[in-house]
């Protein structure tokens, strides 16, 4: 529970520091493997890398335009054609923004009316939550079911309201690793249309898939007119510190996004702009790198965890892994993450802090595997420890 800050408005109260945040502070506190927070504990390509510094030597190192470099605009919507066939202009259609996370603040700042209601399918990424708040919004949980993270459609049309504005969809869903499948986005689809709904959909592991395929919503009939889509350099490319995110929308969307971005961060990173731009330019050559270099990682954590009794539930993509603690433990799993440290050398994520309603997710753990074999066979001999 965080303690009452004076100074904050009363909405954001129940907002703390991020449990992310929390867990890697005590990974260092406690020198232990952190397998919490989702960011790799490697660097992207040595070539993307010096597209970077060349445009810093090139001098780009200005305020880039305002929606973005020309050259990562086009590439974005080189990718979107290439990947999605989905065609966006890039004078118009695409903005480039600091992070995802800033793609969807700006996108539900610039939708949102305050009471305006959000679905977001649970568990959900923590700052979703936070910037339905901060606009005002409320959010409206749709429950994923584990072990497979399945949906009951039928619920999800019994809570839209004359209220609900927007469905925030991300696929590959962080943090159980769901891949959205063809009919369920279809069945999602036509519940936007039916009752009207905008769509931002996140995608930011679009390119961290190990089972099925991804799909944009916005690839489904009568989507791309009313979506967001939205991604980012940070996981496909392995550089998170760069925070080069962007959105593809339909000029009137798009319109509405720039507004609200613009008195945010304005523009960011002119330089890990260019070198993006480079990255993309490369097609398969880049974007494929992230998904098998975790393949090796992924089967490995899987195993240990199912080996001590820490069933995995299912996952198809992104970084992480999902377990349920009650099968080795009374503890919840706020509990017996804080206790892992000590008892290991080893940190995860509780679930709480990815539900609405944090009890939910009181015997889940998140475990993330975009680290290199070395650290991950290591995190796996301290894992055997966990065995009764």
């Amino acid at each position: 529970m965080s303690t009452i800050n004076p100074y904050l408005v009363s909405r954001m109260q129940s907002f703390g520091s991020t449990i992310f945040a929390q867990m890697s502070e005590l990974a260092i506190q406690t020198r232990s493997i952190n397998l919490g927070q989702g960011f790799p504990d490697f660097d992207g390509h040595e070539h993307i890398r010096k597209a970077a510094i060349r445009a810093i030597e090139q001098g780009h190192n200005q305020y880039p335009p305002a929606l973005g470099v020309p050259a990562l605009r086009e590439a974005i919507a080189l990718h979107q054609k290439n990947f999605n066939n989905l065609s966006y202009d890039p004078e118009t259609e695409i903005l480039v923004t600091a992070g995802a996370t800033e793609a969807i603040a700006a996108s539900l700042l610039a939708l949102i009316e305050p009471g305006d209601e959000v679905l977001v399918f649970e568990p959900f990424y923590d700052s979703y939550h936070a910037v339905v708040v901060m606009a005002q919004g409320r959010i409206t949980p749709i429950p994923l079911k584990e072990p497979e993270w399945t949906v009951d459609f039928d619920y999800v049309e019994s809570v839209i309201t004359e209220r609900t504005r927007v469905v925030l969809v991300n696929s590959p869903h962080n943090p159980t690793g769901k891949v959205f499948t063809e009919q369920e986005l279809k069945k999602l689809a036509q519940l936007c249309i039916k009752h009207d709904l905008i769509a931002i959909t996140d995608e930011v592991y679009e390119h961290i898939v190990f089972e099925g395929n991804h799909l944009s919503l916005a690839q489904i009939a009568g989507m791309q007119e009313r979506s967001i889509v939205i991604s980012s350099a940070a996981k496909t490319f392995s550089l998170t510190g760069w925070k080069i995110g962007w959105l593809c929308a339909p000029k009137d969307l798009a319109q509405a996004a720039r507004t609200t971005k613009q008195f945010l961060t304005y523009v960011n990173g002119a330089p890990f702009q260019d070198a993006i731009a480079f990255a993309l330019q490369g097609g398969n050559s880049y974007t494929d790198l992230i998904a098998r270099q975790l393949q090796g990682p992924r089967s490995v954590l899987t195993r240990s965890l199912n080996e001590v009794g820490l069933k995995v539930c299912s996952n198809s993509g992104t970084y992480f892994l999902v377990t349920d603690v009650s099968t080795v433990t009374d503890e919840d799993s706020m509990t017996f993450c804080l206790k892992l440290p000590e008892r290991i050398g080893v940190v995860a994520v509780p679930m709480e802090p990815f539900y609405k309603t944090p009890q939910s997710g009181r015997t889940l753990v998140r475990w993330a595997f975009c680290k290199t074999p070395e650290a991950i066979a290591l995190a796996a001999e301290r894992i055997s420890r966990l065995k009764t």
